[in-house]
């Protein structure tokens, strides 16, 4: 059974044989809740490549410390997916963001599209964007990730484009769009970007602002998707056609 991981705040220059202690929230749910106790054989990650495995070595109320046996230091898994995620109502947001991490995702962008239900502004903003952030936290320790998603701040349409035109791919899903995912050609590395409307659908303003920034307008099929679905069916289409899914 892969082992539970926990996240630290960095394990720059942690060799085998030295201890590492966890504290707050993070310890605090873990010997409380889970009840961890001393002797259990654990994964630490600092979310950006590092990996440690060892064994508890002493807990408390709020903390608990690790003797570490191992550690790896992980590449960044190539081509890297940013998916950006037009804001779904309700709590669709965090399942998308739960799945979308779940499989390997580098970055999530939340987006403000003209036809989002969902509106985040002001205190709402901040707690929201906060909720995106803690659920693809414990979604990339449950994958046992060793490069946790960045999760950015509100996008507007404007910023979307400028994204499309700083990578290597970039899709928008749509619809009515003629030519299928599946002929789209990728590279072996680099960036790839998909950009998934919502539940309202996305305006022709948006798709002629995408395409003219370098996207290119891509359908999944006669089936039409829940936008908290459909970054995941397109992403892991596009997964099974790299080297990271052995394609």
């Amino acid at each position: 059974m892969t082992l539970p991981q926990h996240l630290v705040a960095s394990l720059a220059g942690v060799t085998a044989g030295a201890t590492v202690t966890v504290e707050g929230d993070e310890a605090h749910h873990a010997v409380v809740v889970r009840r961890l106790r001393v002797g259990e054989p654990l994964q630490l990650s600092d979310g950006v490549g590092r990996v440690a495995t060892g064994d508890v070595s002493a807990t408390a109320k709020r903390e608990f410390s690790v003797l570490v046996r191992d550690v790896a230091e992980l590449p960044e898994p190539s081509p890297r997916f940013t998916v950006v995620q037009a804001l779904p109502k309700g709590e669709r947001g965090e399942l998308a963001v739960e799945v979308l991490t779940e499989i390997g995702v580098a970055r999530i962008v939340p987006w403000a599209a003209s036809r989002s239900v969902a509106v985040w502004k002001g205190e709402r903003a901040a707690k929201s964007h906060a909720k995106w952030q803690a659920t693809a936290r414990e979604a990339a320790k449950q994958a046992r990730r060793a490069w946790h998603p960045d999760v950015d701040p509100l996008a507007t349409t404007d910023d979307v484009a400028g994204l499309i035109e700083g990578v290597d791919v970039a899709v928008v899903l749509h619809e009515e769009a003629t030519e299928p995912l599946s002929a789209l050609a990728l590279p072996r590395d680099g960036d790839i970007l998909v950009v998934v409307g919502p539940e309202g659908g996305l305006t022709d303003d948006e798709v002629a602002r995408f395409v003219n920034a370098g996207a290119v307008a891509v359908g999944l099929g006669a089936e039409v998707l829940r936008t908290s679905t459909a970054g995941l069916a397109a992403v892991s289409a596009l997964l099974a056609r790299t080297p990271r899914w052995g394609g």
